[in-house]
């Protein structure tokens, strides 16, 4: 999603600083965007760090001057009910989730309060808003990034500054698939009986939940402040 989400902002006419904990991957989508011209920069590092929290920030504003959008898009999910979580499991998912959104939100927000304003858009989950099971920690760490973004939409509208979540349900990316191949199936075919469930035909793409994204981070969304917009089909979560 996050490859996605930076292709359609540099589409859009954005110079995107992008972020992920995996360099290689984070190098290719950058050089991938490069291809026609200098839009897209790679920061690397790990985001349980305050201070590559910031700097991702401070990097964006150093080289343009401005900050009109931030998306918190990075996430990790983990599985097991409680007792199968370990302290370790709990704190990792919930560094990662939703205290990495405080530290780059809270610097982001200073910026675009003496600045003009802007957007930021937190993606959630589904299962933030109606838990499925034995996803203890990521329902609870998705839980926490949506009601924390109402509050800050709430909070800053004032400001001019446009504070929303999107909640995705079933997409098809490496994070759902990898669900199935720890369960013993094969991801294909699961993915293809998965589709099926969804009362439009399919699982959701990257680029579903991009344009959503970029929808928020728009003028045409210029009334929308402190809402979780769900993403997901229409369909139920069981």
């Amino acid at each position: 999603m996050g490859q996605a989400i930076c292709k359609k902002f540099v589409a859009n006419g954005y110079f995107v600083i992008a972020g992920d904990a995996n360099q290689e991957r984070l190098i290719a989508t950058t050089d991938e965007l490069n291809r026609t011209g200098q839009t897209a920069l790679a920061k690397h590092g790990d985001l349980r760090s305050k201070a590559y929290c910031e700097d991702l920030i401070d990097t964006a504003i150093s080289l343009t001057g401005r900050l009109d959008a931030l998306v918190n898009n990075a996430g990790i999910i983990t599985r097991g009910t409680i007792l199968e979580t370990s302290d370790e499991d709990w704190e990792r998912t919930f560094d990662i989730n939703l205290k990495s959104i405080f530290y780059t939100c809270r610097r982001a927000i200073a910026f675009m309060r003496e600045n003009g304003g802007g957007s930021i858009v937190n993606i959630s989950s589904t299962w933030g808003i109606y838990p499925g099971p034995t996803h203890a920690a990521y329902c609870a760490s998705k839980a926490a990034v949506a009601t924390f973004s109402r509050c800050l939409g709430r909070d800053h509208a004032g400001d001019g500054i446009r504070i929303n979540a999107v909640c995705p349900g079933e997409i098809d990316t490496p994070m759902l698939r990898s669900g199935f191949i720890h369960r013993g199936f094969d991801p294909d075919t699961a993915v293809a009986e998965l589709s099926k469930s969804n009362p439009l035909g399919r699982l959701g793409d990257p680029e579903d939940i991009a344009d959503a994204v970029y929808f928020l981070s728009s003028d045409a969304a210029r009334f929308i402040a402190g809402a979780a917009l769900e993403v997901h089909g229409a369909k139920a979560v069981y």
